[in-house]
């Protein structure tokens, strides 16, 4: 069996885990248990597959969000508030500013809990009491995180779990942001992307999904598809009804994201402040955008009280002849 190693570093100030199997190698800050770093070798030398934070400080001012673990709730909450089982909760109090998104635990720390290898990758739980121990504002529901990060040859698998410690039902969901980039594509506009979904998200201009049955429309068989991207501007979920791919033409490198059930989302990077539209976020999420105030998902979000609640998605990693031009 290939010897896993697992080793503790620094990022700047900032604790890290560096897993490796083999060639793969996966750097982990333990600030909101975040990917740094996702290297393979695909037979010309290692590349890495994920644009992550360059620095501590990036990491710590979470500016885009890159490779952020979204958890107790998905992309954005509606005014920064919700109610749930009778209760006004404030997720920004006295603050004029109402915008607020991607969970909360992104940028809380957390443990190395359990590690675990075979022959077919190397397996590591992260912990974060957060929540638990620091009831944050508009969300006192004592909720622990683990994420589990599983780094194979050609893979890398990610699970989330809550556990809900208290005595009373809490509202939560939990998904994850990353940032792909593939070697031969200096930017999004030379990807090829394909969404196996049937069903798009339909919002408006704050990118809260519209009410009820109108949050959802029927996707033509190749609506979801780019090739390539070339100047499209994508800021866009859809039910997961089967995997996502994105493919550089040039090297022949393709990523296939796979999730067993939630959304998909799929972003260009046209607003983030450092390097627009040079990687392209593919983010699994158990539940619709603003889940927190809709009651066709209020099911979905409630997690009673000692229960837990698994969600993950899988990345693969494949490279084909690149293609040929004329």
């Amino acid at each position: 069996m290939t010897q896993p190693v697992v080793t503790s570093g620094w990022f700047g100030d900032e604790p890290t885990v560096s897993l490796r199997h083999g060639t793969s190698l996966l750097v982990v800050a333990l600030r909101g248990a975040t990917i740094l770093r996702w290297v393979l070798d695909l037979g010309d030398g290692p590349v890495d597959l994920l644009d992550g934070y360059r620095d501590a400080d990036e990491l710590r001012s979470q500016d885009g969000i890159r490779n952020g673990i979204m958890a107790p709730f998905c992309d954005r909450v509606a005014g920064a508030a919700y109610v749930f089982d009778g209760q006004d909760h404030d997720l920004l109090p006295g603050s004029t500013s109402r915008l607020v998104y991607h969970g909360l635990v992104r940028s809380m720390p957390f443990t190395l809990d359990l590690v675990d290898a075979d022959d077919d990758g190397l397996a590591a739980t992260f912990r974060c009491h957060g929540l638990t121990e620091a009831p944050q504002p508009g969300y006192p529901f004592p909720v622990d995180v683990d994420v589990t990060y599983r780094l194979g040859p050609a893979s890398l698998g990610v699970q989330i779990d809550g556990h809900n410690t208290g005595t009373v039902p809490a509202p939560f969901a939990s998904g994850w942001h990353p940032y792909f980039r593939l070697p031969g594509a200096a930017t999004v506009d030379e990807l090829e992307l394909r969404v196996a979904a049937t069903t798009r998200v339909e919002t408006d201009a704050d990118l809260i999904p519209l009410p009820g049955p109108d949050a959802y429309a029927a996707v033509a068989p190749d609506e979801a598809r780019w090739r390539p991207v070339g100047d499209a501007v994508l800021d866009v979920g859809y039910l997961a009804g089967g995997p996502a791919v994105v493919r550089s033409p040039s090297s022949g490198v393709e990523l296939t994201l796979t999730q067993s059930a939630g959304l998909v989302h799929v972003f260009t990077g046209d607003t983030i402040s450092r390097d627009r539209r040079r990687a392209i976020a593919v983010e699994p999420v158990e539940t619709l955008t603003d889940a927190f105030n809709r009651p066709d998902c209020s099911a979905a979000v409630r997690l009673g009280p000692g229960a837990r609640r698994t969600f993950g998605a899988t990345v693969t990693v494949t490279r084909a002849a690149p293609a040929v031009a004329g």
